[in-house]
Formats: structure tokens, C-alpha cells, sequence
């Protein structure tokens, strides 16, 4: 009788022990072609998981856009198709408006962490969309308007874009359409290389680093500052998923993730600064909105993309109640 005891309490324990230290994985994939500077980055963080993670917990990036479409992913990790997904908040804006607040930031992810920001977007996406926000990657990062021919300004000083052939994406068309009057072109990233070269668009947003990456500059001659906006890639995680992990795993997960934002805001400054010694080594001429007209430029980028958040936001459960401590926590005034 006692041997029988003590042999089941060895099964036991080797059974439990099997249990503990059985190693997790996670599905991903990611927005962006993996030549793209951002997903290189996601991949990094993918990287540092997978080393610090060994007999814990392992990422198992499945791809980018040709295994679940860009715009599809969002719902994908919603649904527990995958797991995760690394992409921009803007793809999925129409369910989560408050990822404006971090689209019209002048705060980087380090200083959100700190300050509560990110805990709040992370409490909406639970809300929301039974969604973790694991982390903002990739920011301090922010947009210009590249065109293909010289821009032309008014007696006034600001832009002009009528006739302009003008790419738009759920990031700035509030600010292209509502304040510049645009007629924008929506097109998915990975399709505005051939309509570059076909002629179907001469200009487009796009962030200050990639694209040289993405070859846009074969077509694209001129970079209008100031910039605006800033990038809103993060990670989502399905919530049953992150639930269902165990502690070890979500607390590698979460520091990895954190010690990622801080790295890649280092990271992606020096890329900028490289990206924008090549291009205007390759001919890129800088054009500069002055005085009012950049004032107003850069004051309507911001308010009109968050008019458009309000708006969405008061359509939804729970309404305006996050919008003035959203403002509050991603944008410092002067």
C-alpha cells in the first residue's frame, strides 16, 4: 500500500511538472511586407521573445499580408484565427476610435507607459474588442506628404491640391479630405508602388522612414514638412489567448514588449536620419510650409482627426467618457 502511495504521488508530480513547464506558443502575423522597416522591427521583438522565452512561451510568425489580408487581421485576432497581430490601430479604427489619440500624439510610447496612456488604450481594446494591447511599437515616428511634382502654394502660403492625385488611408484622410479638401485614392500599401508607376497617383502620406524601402522614391521627388501625426503600430493579442497563458509567459510577453518600445523609438530615430541622408543624397528636395499656413497645417492635421474620433466614439457604448483623458495622456501642450 505504501509503495503504491508513494509511486502515485511520483506520477503525480512528474504529470504536473509535464504541465508547468510545457512550453506556450502564439500565432502571428503582421501587417506589412517583411522587407518594410516596421515589420522588420515587429520581428525583432519576435526575436527577443523567442530568446528569452526558451521552454516558456515562443512566437510563431505564420506572415504578413499574404497569409491574412491587412485590413482582415484586426478581425482575424478578434475571432482566434491568430493570436496576434502586429499593425497599425488606424486599420481597425472604425471599432476603436481612440486610437486617434495616439495618431494625433506628440508623445512617444515611453512617455505613455509611464504616464497611464497605454494602460488606458489597453483597458479599451479589452472593452471593446476582447483585444490586449501588448505595447506601441515603433513610435516618435511621424508622417509627411511626398508628391511626385513640385507642390504649389496659394498668396497665402498653404498647400494647394486640386488636380493632385492624391493616396489616401484611414490614418489621414480626415485631415486630406476635411482640411486640405482632397480627393483622396484609397489604396492598401502594398499596391501604390504599380499605381506610382501607372500614373493613377502622384502623391501620398506616408511615415517619415520606409520608403526607400517600399521604392516609392523611384517615383516621389519632393517631401513637404512639417510632419504630423505619429505611427499607432502596436500589438494585439486575443484575449482568451492571453488569458489562457500562464504567468510566466504573459509577464516575458509584457517585458519584452515594454523594453521594445523604448528600443525601437532609439532605433527607428536613426533610421529616419539615415532614410533622410540618402534621399536627399539621391535628389529629394524638402519644401517648408512657413509661419500661419504651417501653424494652421499642423493645427488641423490634429483637430480634425480628432473631431472625427469624437465622433465615432459618441456613436459607440460608453461614448465621449475616455475623450478628454485620452487628450490629456497623448498630447503635451507647449
Amino acid at each position: 500500500m505504501k509503495m503504491t502511495l508513494i509511486g502515485g504521488f511520483v506520477a503525480g508530480t512528474t504529470l504536473m511538472a509535464s504541465v508547468v513547464y510545457a512550453e506556450e506558443t502564439i500565432s502571428a502575423v503582421h501587417a506589412f511586407p517583411e522587407t518594410l522597416i516596421y515589420t522588420k522591427s515587429f520581428l525583432s521583438f519576435v526575436d527577443k521573445v523567442n530568446e528569452a522565452g526558451k521552454g516558456v512561451i515562443q512566437i510563431d510568425v505564420r506572415g504578413g499580408p499574404e497569409a491574412i489580408g491587412m485590413f482582415q487581421q484586426p478581425d482575424a485576432v478578434r475571432d482566434g484565427i491568430v493570436d496576434m497581430v502586429y499593425t497599425p490601430g488606424s486599420f481597425y479604427g472604425g471599432a476603436l476610435p481612440e486610437k486617434d489619440a495616439m495618431v494625433t500624439s506628440n508623445l512617444t510610447a515611453i512617455e505613455t507607459r509611464m504616464n497611464g496612456g497605454t494602460e488606458l488604450i489597453d483597458q479599451i481594446h479589452q472593452e471593446k474588442m476582447g483585444l490586449k494591447y501588448l505595447g506601441w511599437f515603433d513610435s516618435g515616428v511621424c508622417y509627411n506628404l511626398w508628391t511626385r511634382e513640385a507642390p504649389k502654394f496659394d498668396t497665402d502660403g498653404n498647400l494647394e491640391v486640386e488636380g493632385l492625385k492624391l493616396r489616401g488611408n484611414n490614418v489621414y484622410n480626415a485631415f486630406f479630405t476635411n482640411y486640405l479638401g482632397a480627393q483622396v485614392i484609397d489604396l492598401p500599401t502594398g499596391e501604390v508602388y504599380s499605381a506610382l508607376q501607372r500614373g493613377v497617383v502622384d502623391a501620398t502620406g506616408w511615415t517619415q522612414i520606409g520608403l526607400i524601402d517600399l521604392k516609392w522614391n523611384e517615383f516621389l521627388n519632393y517631401r513637404i514638412e512639417p510632419c504630423f501625426f505619429s505611427t499607432d503600430l502596436g500589438v494585439i493579442v486575443n484575449n482568451e489567448k492571453w488569458n489562457s497563458l500562464t504567468d510566466q509567459s504573459r509577464q516575458i510577453l509584457q517585458d519584452v514588449a515594454i523594453q521594445h518600445e523604448k528600443d525601437s523609438v532609439k532605433a527607428l530615430g536613426a533610421k529616419r536620419d539615415a532614410d533622410f541622408a540618402a534621399l536627399a543624397e539621391a535628389g529629394m528636395k524638402v519644401v517648408n510650409l512657413e509661419g500661419k499656413a504651417r501653424a494652421n497645417y499642423l493645427a488641423a492635421a490634429r483637430e480634425k482627426t480628432l473631431e472625427r474620433m469624437k465622433s465615432v466614439m459618441a456613436e459607440q457604448p460608453g461614448g465621449t467618457g475616455n475623450y478628454a483623458r485620452l487628450l490629456e495622456l497623448f498630447y503635451k501642450l507647449d
